[in-house]
Order: structure tokens, then sequence, then C-alpha cells
């Protein structure tokens, strides 16, 4: 028994190298001197977001990118507040979301396709900001390669909280998964908050079709399928022109939640890669969990226990340093402390998304 737990230790690491093998492949490209041509369309779905909104326009205001050549489509998603669109230079538009499914946000991006008159779509969230020459790397990017689908990242603006230090963390590690799973062409992951495709595709794709009962999932469960008919065209734009920050959790409870939903997905993914590797880290962190219990009960050596420990919180490390390298210039803070904490928090997170409900902009799902 003792033994299968040190193999399964193993076998996590061994994935966690690969990771960062994988990372490392793919070139970052920071490139932005061909000349705007690509029109797009971004899609912001929302819900209570009175106090973001203006946040993530002015930013968008700031953009380092022909006005004309972008438009912005807020989708209403029962507001308790109507919202009131400032007077911009580029073209805001506010429509009411059409509820068919019980994902609202699938439904938000399904009802504003049908105002899209550009090829490009964009997808980000309310409590986001953008950098400046966030559509003109896209747009460099969408011209010297053959791409209809294009997955960018995204990092918290972290306060110097425990809290706030322990998501920047746990963001980084997925995505340095999600980076290094497309160096080794086995991409299996995104964020919906800087997700770009085109039109064409979504409707080849028969959009959500198939993935509509699941709440959430509007950006991994199109990734999935578009990587599944056409991977060739679905990249990972690895470019520090196009990060794009979110706000992180303020408490305990809304964090849980939050990734109790992203968790609630994992058993639907169409990547047969994402699933065993999903089933991986969770079996990894069960074992640590069990091996610690098993040497406090004197079952296994200390030595051992530390050996196991110091493996792995050092291929964790060398994948979370080297994304949060690239994502932002604040030093990691809280490493050992988050590492020790994280196996609790995950198994806690993995069991309750199968039998539990969640909250998420004041619905229970």
């Amino acid at each position: 028994m003792i033994f299968v737990l040190y193999l399964i230790i193993i076998l996590y690491c061994l994935a966690i190298v690969f990771l960062i093998y994988g990372f490392t492949k793919v070139n970052t490209i920071d490139y932005i001197g061909l000349k705007p041509k690509t029109k797009f369309s971004i899609i912001v779905p929302f819900r209570n977001e009175a106090k973001n909104l203006p946040l993530l326009l002015d930013s968008l205001s700031k953009l380092n990118y022909p006005m004309e050549l972008f438009t912005v489509i807020l989708v209403d998603d029962e507001s308790e507040e109507a919202f009131r669109v400032p007077h911009l230079e580029f073209k805001v538009s506010v429509i009411k979301n059409i509820r068919v499914t019980n994902s609202p946000k699938k439904d938000a991006i399904v009802t504003a396709m049908q105002t899209v008159n550009t090829n490009w779509i964009i997808t980000t969230d309310a409590d986001c900001l953008v950098n400046k020459n966030w559509l003109l790397t896209l747009n460099n990017y969408i011209q010297l390669h053959d791409v209809a689908m294009i997955a960018g990242a995204v990092t918290y603006d972290c306060k110097s909280s425990f809290l706030h230090h322990f998501q920047q963390l746990d963001l980084t590690s997925l995505q340095g998964a999600t980076i290094g799973s497309f160096g080794i062409k086995k991409g299996f992951m995104c964020n919906g908050a800087n997700f770009a495709y085109t039109k064409s595709l979504f409707q080849a794709l028969n959009g959500f079709n198939g993935n509509d009962k699941i709440a959430s999932g509007d950006d991994v469960f199109l990734l999935q399928k578009a990587i599944a008919q056409f991977p060739e065209k679905v990249h990972y734009l690895k470019s520090k022109n196009n990060i794009v920050i979110t706000k992180p959790m303020d408490d305990w409870k809304s964090l849980f939640y939050q990734r109790v939903r992203w968790a609630s997905k994992t058993s639907s993914y169409q990547s047969t890669f994402g699933k065993r590797l999903g089933i991986l880290v969770f079996a990894g962190n069960l074992s640590w969990l069990v091996i610690i219990t098993t040497w406090l009960l004197c079952l296994t050596p200390f030595q051992n226990v530390f050996i196991l420990f110091v493996l792995k919180f050092i291929v964790d490390s060398i994948l979370i340093c080297k994304t949060n390298n690239f994502l932002t210039q604040t030093k990691t803070r809280f490493l050992i402390l988050s590492n020790l904490f994280y196996p609790f928090f995950s198994i806690s997170v993995a069991l309750y998304s199968l039998f539990g409900k969640y909250e998420w902009k004041g619905r229970r799902f």
C-alpha cells in the first residue's frame, strides 16, 4: 500500500516535469510590427458588475489599436441594476442575455453571436484589465499564422495577503499546466477571460452544443472540441503583451465556490489527456495526505516523507516560478506554506464538486 502511494507521487512528479518541458517549448512572441487590420468583437458577459465594467472599458479605451477595428458587446445577465455605458470613442452595445440552458455565460456568448459582424471574437470578463497591446499582438499573430482559435494568459492583481498569493500560485500552476500542455501537443485547458476564435469556427463546432447542461466551461469545452476536429488551427499565444489581469476572490468561501465551479467540469472533458492529468493530480495530492497520515501513525519513516515532499516541492516550484516570471513582476510568496496547504484545499474542492452545490453570481448550481 505504501509503495503504491510512493509510486503515485513519482508519477505525479514526472507529469509535472513533462509540463515544465512543454512550457519551455512554447516560444514567447511579443512581435507587434504589422499594420492593424483584423476586426474584433469583444464579448463581455456580466451580472451586477457596475463597479468593474468602467475599469474594463477604460483599459479598452487605452488600447494601441484603431478604435474603428473593434467593438464591445456587453451581455447583461439579469443584473439588478442597469449599466449605463459612458461616452467612449469605440462602439459599445449592451444587450440582454437570452437564457435557454443551464449555463448563463454560454447563453450570453450565443446571444452576442447574433449581433457579431466580425469574423474574430474575443471573450473576456467584466472584472478584467487588458494590456494596451492586447489586440495588436493578436492581430500580428493572426496575420503570421494559419489559426482559428487562440488561448491567452490570465493573471491576478494581488495584494499582500496569504489568500491573494495562494490564489496567484494556484492560478499560476493552472496557467503553467495550460502552456505546458500546448507545448507537448496535448492542449486541453484555457481561460475564457482571454480567449479568441473565429465566428466561422464557432459555427463549425456547433457552438456549445453537447455541453450546455454544465454551468461552466464556455472556454474549455469549446477548446477541446476545436482541438478534436481542427488541431492545427488551435494555438496558444505566449506573450507578455497578451496577458489579461483579473481580480482574485476576497474571501475563502468565494474562492472555494469558484474552484468548485472550475473543477465540476473536469469529469466532462473530451480530452483524454486532460482527464488523466486531472485524475493523476487528484491522486497525487490525496496520496500525499495519506502519506502524512501514515507518518503521524508511525507507519512511514520521516526520511521517506521528507524526500517525497522535497521532490514534489521542487517540481511544483519550478513550474510555478517559470510561469510566474512570465505572468507577473510580483515575486512568489508563501510558496512553502501554499504547498503544504494546497493538497487539503484541492482535495476538498474535488470531492465537493462531485456532490455539492455552489454559488455563482448570486445563483446556486
